[in-house]
């Protein structure tokens, strides 16, 4: 099957990365429950990739299941930092190489610090696959293992 650029660079990134990620076509959804039945599943089966900013020109990638949202004093203590802040959707295009609604950590144009919610511990999810209409399964554990990324109580 033939993917849009940004899918191909995801897929090698994950290669490289040795994650397993199987890559669906999917109609644009309009909402995340809406994704949700689209691809079967039940929207605490999506997770969410927020790109936030730390600081001038620094980021993390948070994410969340599908049903629940970031706990900012949470992820602030988890980073240990005392101000996040969401960038618009130009900074985080900017930020990542993705727009936004497609955004996932495997394959952005700078490996960001990466905080993963505990509740998806263990937890095969979909998630943003670089390109709109493209959904990404990938096993989380894999995710926070090939990224050295840190699981910790991030949401609410």
């Amino acid at each position: 099957m033939t993917h849009p650029p940004a899918i191909d660079a995801m897929l090698a990134d994950a290669a490289a990365r040795g994650l397993t990620v199987e890559v669906r076509p999917r109609p644009v959804a309009n909402s995340l429950p809406e994704a949700a039945e689209i691809l079967g599943v039940t929207p605490a089966d999506i997770a969410k990739t927020l790109v936030v900013r730390q600081g001038k020109g620094a980021y993390l990638f948070a994410v969340v299941p599908g049903d629940r949202a970031i706990a900012w004093p949470k992820l602030r203590a988890v980073v240990g930092v005392n101000r996040l802040s969401l960038p618009d959707a130009s900074e985080a295009l900017a930020a990542t190489g993705y727009e936004r609604g497609t955004i996932t950590p495997i394959g952005s144009s700078r490996a960001w610090p990466l905080y993963v919610d505990e509740r998806l511990k263990g937890a095969r999810v979909a998630m943003g696959a670089g390109a709109h209409g493209f959904s990404a399964f990938v096993h989380v554990d894999e995710l926070v293992e090939g990224f050295g990324g840190t699981f910790a109580d991030i949401s609410d």
